[in-house]
């Protein structure tokens, strides 16, 4: 794992810490029951791989949520989709909230594929 690999899964965990995720940690592995990264326990970040799910599993409920985060601006040429800083704010707690991978983790090998239910706790 790269520096800058390790950087990035950090920041990501970090901003995780609140909602607990699972992750694979090197020496426990899904079957054995999944562990739960928290601010409490955080293992080896060489060895730990949080089980994220993928933007495209987001349900047709979820994303009507996701979409609230978004302001169109209607501009007399073009119609922007922007985001302001509170909603911007807002949107990546509910995706850190609901363990979404918007970081592309899963294909970098950085993070697995939360198998379905997983975070139906």
């Amino acid at each position: 794992m790269t520096q800058e690999d390790r950087q990035l899964l950090l920041v990501d965990l970090c901003a995780r810490l609140p909602y607990g995720v699972f992750v694979e940690d090197g020496r426990n592995k899904l079957d054995d029951g999944p562990v739960i990264y928290t601010a409490n326990y955080h293992p080896c970040i060489n060895d730990c791989k949080p089980y994220l799910r993928p933007m495209e599993s987001m349900t047709e409920e979820e994303q009507k949520e996701f979409v609230q985060f978004h302001c169109v601006k209607i501009c007399p040429i073009v119609i922007t989709d922007m985001l302001t800083l509170d909603n911007e704010s807002k949107m990546f707690d509910w995706l850190n909230a609901n363990r979404f991978d918007f970081r592309g983790l899963i294909p970098m090998g950085l993070a697995l594929q939360a198998p379905e239910g997983m975070y139906n706790v």
